[in-house]
C-alpha cells in the first residue's frame, strides 16, 4: 500500500489530485471495510475521532440484546448471555487493540469516571510525592479531574508541555507521582512520543498514565512492551460503540495486588454477591469495577469492535498516515491561498489520525460543511477538525471535502458567526 511521503509534495492541480486520489483508493487493501460500517449516502464523516459511525453488526446486536436476551432471558441473562462477564470480555477485546494481554483491561462506565480512578490509584501507589504532573494543553476533562484529584490527594498539579517533560522530570521527577498525557493533542492532531516520555516518567520514578482517547483503534500502541502503568480511553471515537459508549480502563498487572481505587463499588469486590459490611477487592482488574454495568451500551461496543475482526493495525496506521498526507497535500493546493494554515506536523511520526486547519471563520465554515454534506469539527476559537477512521475513509473522501471547503470559502458562501456546531469531546 502507498503510505505518506516522508516530505510534502509540492501543490498539485485539482485534476492530479482526482488522479492521485483515485489510485491510492484502488490500492487501498483496507477498502472493503468500508462495507462494515452503515454509513449515509453522499455524506464525508471526517468526525470519527468525535463520534465514530454506526457498524453494520450493533443493530442485530441491539436487537438480539433486547428482544431475546432481555425480554425473553430477563435476569437470567446475567448469567445465561454473559452479561456478567461482559466488562471483563469487552475489555480484553479493547486489550488487544492497545497491546494489552488479557485479564489488565476492564470497560464500563464513562471515560470521566475511568480518568478519576486511574488518576487516584495512581497517586495512591506514590503516597510519598507530592506532584501530579500534566499537560496544559489537555482535554478540559482531564485538566478539571487532575486538579480534583489533587484536592483529594493534597498533591500540587504540574502543568509541563510535553515538549518539556523530560527536562522537568530531569530537575523535579523525584516529586512527581504519576505523569498524566495523550499521545495526541486533540486540538492539533500532534502524536506525542509515548515511549520516551514513558520511559523519561519512569527514570524519575513516576507512574505513566496515558489518555488514548484519540488514539486507541487509530494506530499500534502496545502499553504492555512500552511499560506503561495506567491508560484510559472512550469507546465512541475510533471504536465506533455509539454515543456515550462505555470507556476502558488498563492497568499494568504489576499493580493489580495493590491496586486501591477511589470508588470501591459492589461489582469490584471478591465476593460481590455475598453482600460483606466491608470491601474487600476482587482480584486482578476486577477490581476496577464498580457499578452494574450498562448491559445495553456495553454489548452495542463489543459488537462495534467486531469491525477490527481481522485487522491488522499497523496497516490501519500506515493509511491514516496516507490519507492525512494526502489531505495536507490537497490544503497546500486548494486551500492556502484562501487563508487556510495547516497546524498539523508534516512529518508523520508526529501526525496522528486527524488533520487541523486554521482559519479565523472556522466555526462558520463547519456548519456550512455540514449543509454541504461534509462533516467535520471545530476547536474554538479558529480550528477545524478533519478526523480519519482507516477503515471506512477514503482518499476520495477527503479531496471532497477539500473541494467543497474550498468553493465555500471563495463564494464566501458561509455564516460568518453560527451557533455553535455541537459537542466538543
Amino acid at each position: 500500500m502507498t503510505t505518506a511521503p516522508t516530505a510534502r509534495t509540492a501543490p498539485t492541480a485539482p485534476a492530479t489530485l482526482r488522479e492521485r486520489a483515485a489510485q491510492l483508493d484502488a490500492d487501498d487493501p483496507l477498502a472493503p471495510l468500508r462495507a462494515r460500517f452503515l454509513l449515509p449516502p453522499d455524506v464525508v464523516h471526517l468526525d470519527g475521532n468525535s463520534l465514530g459511525p454506526l457498524p453494520a453488526a450493533v443493530p442485530a446486536a441491539l436487537d438480539d440484546v433486547v428482544r431475546r436476551q432481555w425480554a425473553t432471558g430477563l435476569i437470567g441473562s446475567w448469567n445465561a448471555n454473559g452479561w456478567w462477564q461482559a466488562p471483563l470480555r469487552v475489555g480484553d477485546a479493547i486489550g488487544a487493540l492497545i497491546g494489552a494481554a488479557p485479564g489488565q483491561t476492564v470497560a464500563g462506565d464513562s471515560t470521566s469516571v475511568q480518568l478519576f480512578t486511574a488518576l487516584d490509584a495512581a497517586a495512591a501507589l506514590r503516597p510519598d510525592r507530592p506532584l501530579l504532573v500534566t499537560d496544559p494543553g489537555h482535554f478540559p476533562t482531564d485538566r478539571y479531574l487532575a486538579d480534583a484529584v489533587a484536592r483529594r490527594r493534597d498533591l500540587e498539579v504540574r502543568r509541563v508541555p510535553p515538549a518539556d517533560l523530560p527536562r522537568f522530570l530531569a530537575a523535579e521527577g523525584h516529586r512527581a507521582a504519576v505523569v498524566s498525557y495523550s499521545p495526541v493533542d486533540f486540538r492539533t492532531g500532534e502524536l506525542y512520543d509515548m515511549r520516551a516520555l514513558t520511559r523519561a516518567a519512569h527514570a524519575a520514578g513516576a507512574l505513566a498514565l496515558w489518555d488514548l482517547c484519540h488514539a486507541a483503534g487509530a494506530l499500534p500502541l502496545d502499553v504492555d512492551a512500552l511499560g506503561v502503568d495506567l491508560a484510559v480511553g472512550c469507546g465512541y471515537k475510533f471504536l465506533s460503540g455509539g454515543p456515550g459508549a462505555p470507556a476502558f480502563l488498563y492497568v499494568a498487572r504489576r499493580h493489580h495486588a495493590v491496586l486501591e481505587t477511589p470508588l470501591p463499588g459492589w461489582t469490584g469486590h471478591a465476593d460481590p454477591f455475598g453482600l460483606a459490611q466491608d470491601y474487600t477487592p476482587a482480584p486482578g482488574i476486577a477490581r476496577a469495577r464498580i457499578g452494574t454495568p450498562p448491559i445495553l451500551s456495553l454489548l452495542a461496543l463489543e459488537a462495534a469492535l467486531t469491525a477490527f475482526d481481522g485487522v491488522d493495525l499497523a496497516e490501519v496506521r500506515a493509511k491514516s498516515l496516507s490519507l492525512t498526507g494526502f489531505f495536507l497535500d490537497c490544503a497546500d493546493a486548494l486551500l492556502t491561498p484562501l487563508g487556510f494554515t495547516s497546524v498539523t506536523p508534516a512529518d508523520p511520526a508526529r501526525r496522528g489520525s486527524q488533520v487541523t486547519l486554521r482559519h479565523p471563520h472556522a466555526r462558520g465554515l463547519a456548519v456550512a460543511l455540514a449543509e454541504h454534506g461534509v462533516i467535520a469539527d471545530m476547536r474554538a476559537p479558529d480550528l477545524l477538525r478533519f478526523g480519519v477512521n482507516a477503515l471506512f475513509t477514503s482518499h476520495r473522501d477527503l479531496l471532497t471535502a477539500a473541494l467543497r471547503l474550498r468553493d465555500l470559502t471563495r463564494e464566501e458562501a458561509y455564516d460568518v458567526t453560527p451557533p455553535s456546531v455541537g459537542p466538543v469531546t
